[in-house]
């Protein structure tokens, strides 16, 4: 529970990208929150919050700035801390948390206890072999059927999942992760999926571990290219809602999937509590899970949360006491469209530390939040990582919030930066035939 008698209070959120942002800027809202800290922050989160130089992974003195510094409630979004059990040492502090326990966080830092887990409780997946030796590993996709799924079973930034529509491209991505190291130690064990096809659902969901709210379902960008070619990326953009998440198919979710999780994790000693995320396909079979995340989404977060009309601290505090099923949890009919901008080169190499321009006049149109940016001594902001800005509009259709998104884009300009041009345009394909059928 919190102290202080709930005024006046303060909050630490760990980490230091487009999520953080968008999180930082909703519990502002909450007036009792007094001062927020960020660890360790960005360009654009340090106008709002009081950045600390500590790194996400860091668990130990993130815990010791907590305890020190009396705060009063610490939000961690990003995987890695929740994975090196973050969450669980500032319990033991007695200092209440957002997110999932270091146990719970298996759902995402291990592929394997993920599918297991699925196959034990009978929550629809890919059918799937896991691999702990490479010969092994090599010889079964040498004569698997193509194509398949190949996952680095740790954390791998978003990037752990090949698709390979060729036996060679599958030997290629066995040896790149089990023999090379190209994820250092999350690609030693390695999950080969069938390959699933339909449209791809991202749905979100509050759970204290018994109740479940979900938010508005989303549809995510993987890749670097339009056209969803090119490399695999953390996500290139989001629109929301996702108009292939019909009424019947969000029950079919709730009682075949979600609720079975929550369920499972219970079961397994280790209820979930803090944003569970379902990634999924909607095949002709029926939905099914292709992955869980620990914790919010990014870019989604900077979605569902310009949509979210409830108090999000409200909530968050709701997943740490158990008290979901008496909180309101609502959300705004519009839709929503996020555009990432990155450096060039991302998801491969890329530079940083250019300026970037363009930002006060995009913000008269959008919502701009920071990923991989800095503010300098000089006061300019420049770019600092592969994912740099996410340019976030709402608008009361899909349409219009694509083009305000756009529009806002058009204003922002740094050196070799690049973005996807077709973010949207399969869900307004959907969403407008629909509407054509419907008259």
């Amino acid at each position: 529970m919190l102290k202080n008698g709930g005024l006046n209070l303060k909050v630490l959120v760990v980490g230091g990208g487009g999520r953080e942002h968008a999180i930082i800027q909703k519990l502002k809202e909450n007036p009792a929150i007094d001062t927020i800290y960020c660890a360790p922050g960005n360009g654009g989160i340090a106008l709002t919050a009081t950045c600390v130089p500590i790194g996400a992974k860091e668990i130990e003195k993130l815990a010791d700035f907590a305890q020190e510094h009396r705060m009063d409630y610490v939000v961690v979004t990003p995987d890695d801390p929740l994975c090196l059990g973050l969450v669980d040492l500032l319990a033991a502090r007695g200092i209440p948390t957002f997110g999932p326990c270091k146990a719970a966080a298996r759902l995402e830092g291990s592929k394997i206890f993920a599918k297991d887990l699925m196959r034990r409780y009978g929550i629809p997946t890919a059918d799937y072999l896991a691999f702990d030796d490479y010969q092994t590993a090599l010889r079964y996709v040498r004569n698997a059927a193509c194509p398949m799924v190949i996952k680095a079973d740790g954390l791998a930034l978003g990037k752990g999942v090949l698709i390979c529509h060729t036996r060679r491209e599958a030997e290629e991505a066995v040896t790149a992760l089990m023999q090379e190291g190209k994820f250092g130690s999350s690609g030693s064990r390695i999950v080969v999926e069938a390959f699933l096809q339909g449209p791809e659902v991202s749905v979100l969901c509050f759970t204290d571990g018994t109740t479940l709210r979900p938010m508005v379902s989303c549809m995510d960008h993987k890749t670097a290219l339009n056209g969803d070619k090119g490399l695999n990326t953390g996500g290139m953009g989001v629109i929301a809602p996702n108009p292939f998440y019909a009424q019947d198919i969000a029950k079919v979710c709730l009682d075949t999937i979600f609720l079975p999780t929550l369920h499972a994790m219970r079961a397994e000693g280790c209820p979930f509590q803090g944003c569970l995320y379902f990634g999924l396909m909607l095949t002709d079979s029926g939905p099914k899970v292709i992955e869980y995340n620990c914790r919010f989404g990014d870019p989604e977060a900077q979605t569902v949360l310009s949509l979210l009309k409830s108090d999000l601290f409200t909530l968050m505090q709701a997943t740490t006491n158990g008290t979901l099923n008496q909180t309101e949890c609502r959300f705004s009919d519009e839709a929503c469209c996020c555009v990432v901008f990155a450096s060039g080169g991302y998801p491969e190499r890329y530079e940083t530390g250019k300026p970037i321009m363009g930002i006060p006049a995009a913000e008269k149109l959008a919502n701009i939040f920071h990923a991989g940016t800095r503010l300098t001594e000089n006061g300019i902001i420049e770019s600092s990582g592969g994912r740099v800005l996410n340019v976030t509009a709402t608008a009361d259709t899909l349409r219009s919030a694509v083009k305000r998104a756009y529009n806002a884009a058009s204003l922002i300009t740094f050196e070799g930066m690049y973005m996807r041009t077709d973010i949207g345009e399969k869900a307004l394909l959907k969403t407008e035939w629909k509407t054509d059928h419907e008259r």
